[in-house]
């Protein structure tokens, strides 16, 4: 589904360049649930933001099936994000003046969906993650797992090939956390592609491979355990 070769991220820094992703090469499968972790600082974020069509500001190639993204203009990833792409985030970014029911419509009103198909599809997803009860309610009516449940009823209502998700429970307690990973597992043994950033070795369990960054380069991937980066390769 996703090649990415080569891919170097760098910011200006004074008169010189920081560096926070270096020569990333990553083939991710159909089908995968593949966790990205690391310490903070160690590109986890960035290379999320790339993979999500987030960030232009980085050399390499990437390719989304037979897409040759990195040949794409602005616009054109926009397109290929909001048609391939769903995001979840931490912080949940739902718009408060936006009922659960509009903000899960949200994706929905880029497409040309006629509006009884697109209230189909909302009321569809939310008896799937049963919020029916809560769809007149507004975010700040909900707890911190009930919104990201509604995040995430927005990134899968239009069935995209790819779900992406930052720290997708990092402002949960435990027990929504766990209902947050199940979920994904749930999604992922349905057919759902998914990339997680996570710092909790418990949310890594729920994947089916686990990628390890360290000062931007990819120091273990469990899908390749003989991967070795010499100091010479990282000079």
């Amino acid at each position: 589904m996703i090649q990415l070769k080569n891919i170097d991220r760098s910011y200006k820094s004074g008169v010189g360049q920081t560096w926070v992703l270096r020569r990333i090469h990553m083939e991710i499968l159909e089908g995968e649930f593949v966790t990205i972790m690391g310490p903070s600082g160690s590109g986890k974020s960035s290379l999320l933001n790339i993979l999500g069509l987030l960030d232009d500001d980085w050399q390499g190639e990437y390719w989304f099936g037979e897409q040759a993204v990195h040949k794409l203009n602005r616009k054109q990833r926009a397109d290929l994000s909001r048609r391939s792409m769903g995001m979840v985030f931490q912080s949940y970014h739902l718009l408060d003046d936006l009922t659960v029911a509009e903000n899960i419509d949200l994706p929905l009103s880029y497409k040309n969906i006629p509006s009884s198909e697109r209230q189909a599809m909302v009321a569809d997803v939310l008896d799937r993650f049963r919020m029916v009860a809560k769809k007149d309610l507004f975010p700040s009516q909900l707890s911190g797992g009930q919104q990201q449940l509604v995040g995430i009823a927005r990134a899968v209502i239009h069935k995209p090939a790819l779900l992406l998700a930052d720290e997708p429970t990092g402002n949960l307690h435990s027990i929504q956390a766990k209902e947050i990973m199940e979920l994904f597992r749930e999604l992922n043994q349905q057919g759902a592609t998914i990339v997680q950033v996570t710092h909790s070795g418990l949310n890594a369990t729920y994947g089916t491979r686990t990628v390890e960054l360290s000062d931007g380069w990819i120091v273990s991937d469990s899908a390749r355990p003989k991967l070795q980066q010499s100091e010479e390769g990282r000079a």
